[in-house]
């Protein structure tokens, strides 16, 4: 019987031991399993009884790692893809067809932006991108062909709150599948399922890996959706290597520890950054000057890891600071033990155009901070020189 602490879980749920009687649950590297006999085989095949057949389909690793994620989250069900951006892609492409329309919050990650408005539409999918600060509206832009509601919350970058459980009740009210990237929260921090979310979506690559190794991606719910989307990851071939599995597996072990040094860390971080002279504008979920400060406060256990702020200078400031700081890295990851700086306009979100930036709260002068898990007096430190250094040449 599984246990109702969230710790516990990610500890102690592991598949069943061989007969060496390991502790730690040992690495599947293979690409295929032996049949008992021709009739396992065909009944394997058929999907009446369960049971390995090849790594692109399922591998002991993968299942360790999917069956943990889905108690920790709260689901059904789910598939391990090999990134993030495949399980967001899946999520959206095993569930969707020609004719169908996405409602979708209008901040969310460029990758995503691309494939609802680059891809998509190639296959005659369409969508409407509505604002987080006006909710009212969304119902009125719910179309006859309206299929699925898709959000991140907390967005990225901009770290807007999304209500879940009225997103909840306005899906189920229009029969609608609401699909939510659960990637900055992680299942510690917020269960979208416990609102009503159908699908919740991970880029296991940022906090549930934690240590910036391996790529990977996530797509858990309702057991009858996800079983459209292994049918469609099964055979177009998304998959998550056995050892990558394994390491995500081993990483949710220590996740709720990790998680709550990156929010503690993130929320001295907001606070500091708040007094700062430098510094035009804080936003972080659990600060009280966050717009949407209760609902975070409702639907979250802590603020998450990420932080971003306005410095003064604009773009060519941001620029000089990111290239002053001498700790904190420079990369394109987040959730990392190490605290990471970005600069979403000329990276993340360098492909949309300056009114969809404006539109979605990316200014010029953005740094998105990623707080890592080292001494806060040492995070605090660097952004104070690389303030100091690019304010000199300003």
């Amino acid at each position: 019987m599984e246990s109702q602490h969230f710790e516990t879980n990610a500890i102690r749920h592991q598949n069943p031991r061989t007969d060496f009687r390991e502790h730690s649950v040992p690495l599947y590297l293979t690409s295929s399993f032996v049949f008992d006999d021709a009739e396992q085989a065909r009944a394997l095949f058929a999907d009446e009884v369960p049971g390995n057949i090849y790594t692109r389909f399922s591998n002991p690793n993968n299942t360790e790692f999917i069956e943990k994620l889905c108690l920790l989250e709260g689901t059904e069900d789910g598939i391990a893809t090999a990134s993030g951006m495949a399980a967001m892609y899946s999520s959206m492409a095993a569930l969707l067809k020609a004719g169908d329309h996405v409602l979708a919050s209008r901040s969310v990650f460029g990758s995503t932006h691309q494939i609802l408005s680059m891809l998509f539409p190639r296959f005659g999918i369409t969508h409407t991108y509505v604002d987080i600060a006006d909710p009212a509206s969304w119902e009125s832009h719910i179309q006859p062909n309206t299929k699925m509601i898709f959000v991140e919350t907390p967005s990225n970058p901009a770290l807007d709150i999304i209500d879940l459980e009225w997103l909840g009740k306005l899906a189920a009210k229009h029969n609608l599948i609401l699909n939510v990237d659960n990637c900055f929260a992680t299942p510690y921090l917020q269960n979208p399922a416990k609102w009503g979310a159908h699908i919740v979506t991970h880029s296991a690559t940022k906090f549930i890996d934690g240590q910036g190794r391996v790529i990977a991606g996530a797509v858990l719910g309702k057991k009858e959706l996800i079983n459209e989307v292994r049918f469609f990851t099964r055979h177009t071939g998304p998959a998550l290597s056995p050892f990558n599995a394994w390491v995500l597996s081993k990483s949710l072990e220590t996740l709720a520890v990790r998680m709550d040094r990156h929010c503690s860390n993130a929320l001295a971080l907001a606070e500091f950054l708040e007094t700062h002279p430098e510094v035009i504008k804080v936003k972080y979920p659990f600060l009280p000057s966050h717009p949407q400060h209760a609902l975070a406060r409702k639907q979250m256990r802590l603020g998450g890891g990420l932080v971003t702020f306005e410095i003064k200078g604009g773009i060519d400031r941001g620029r000089k600071f990111l290239n002053a700081l001498k700790m904190l890295s420079h990369t394109a990851n987040l959730g990392d033990t190490r605290t990471i700086a970005t600069h979403p306009a000329s990276t993340t979100h360098s492909k949309l155009t300056d009114a969809e930036r404006q539109a979605v709260g990316i200014t010029p002068g953005l740094i998105r901070i990623s707080a890592g898990l080292e001494n806060i007096d040492d995070i605090k430190a660097d952004i104070v020189q690389a303030m100091k250094a690019s304010a000199v040449t300003s």
